[in-house]
């Protein structure tokens, strides 16, 4: 019997059935939840425009926001907590996200394709796509659903904490927040893990966590 081929367990071959495509939004700022989102698109339902939403205007990731709600299959937005986040670190806080996610879907993939080089904890097969969000359309669908459900928290927490300027700068350290933190310190929303965070809060009094945002998917 001749022996078994090594290559035989990499051959790119998938059982037809859902395939859902998952996506984070906020790994980078200084505050906030990190959002995932995992969809399953419905082939009879097509959806023009789909695209990494980093290349998409706010007006468009909107409007497809809306239509991709609409035309799915399913589809499940899920967070990581700030405090999970600066327990766990931002990484497996993601990898946590993106497992809620996928565990929210209505109907069970058979398959999942995670936008990167990681993979959350699943019980269906798994592939991480570097750049998968330009190429694979359900992942496209995803990045933009975490994305707008993340701007959105953004634009209420600024309500709330004005002088941050969260409607703005979505929690990135640019310059007009490093500032806002350097006068006012950290808010209960900022990751204290986060160098930039920890550097404000030296002699600052520790604030408690008691004021949650939600915004509905």
């Amino acid at each position: 019997m001749p022996p078994l081929l090594s290559e035989q367990a990499s051959l790119d071959w998938h059982p037809p059935g859902l395939v859902a495509g998952v996506d984070e939004a906020g790994r980078g700022p200084l505050a906030g939840p990190v959002v995932a989102a995992a969809v399953i698109l419905d082939d009879l339902r097509p959806i023009a425009g789909l695209d990494d939403s980093k290349k998409l205007t706010a007006l468009r990731r909107e409007a497809l926001f809306d239509e991709i709600r609409a035309k799915a299959l399913c589809f499940a937005i899920a967070e990581a907590s700030v405090e999970e986040i600066d327990q766990l670190n931002i990484l497996q806080a993601t990898l946590l996200a993106m497992r809620r996610a996928v565990m929210g879907l209505r109907l069970k993939p058979v398959r999942v394709l995670v936008d990167g080089n990681q993979l959350p904890r699943l019980d269906v097969p798994a592939e991480a796509i570097v750049k998968g969000d330009a190429l694979v359309k359900s992942i496209s669908a995803a990045s933009i659903l975490a994305k707008v459900h993340r701007d959105r928290w953004c634009d209420e927490v600024h309500t709330h904490f004005p002088h941050y300027g969260f409607s703005a700068h979505k929690g990135y350290g640019t310059a007009v927040h490093m500032e806002a933190l350097r006068t006012h310190g950290a808010c209960i929303h900022h990751r204290r893990s986060f160098a930039p965070v920890a550097q404000a809060l030296v002699g600052q009094p520790a604030m408690p966590r008691d004021i949650h945002i939600g915004i509905g998917a």
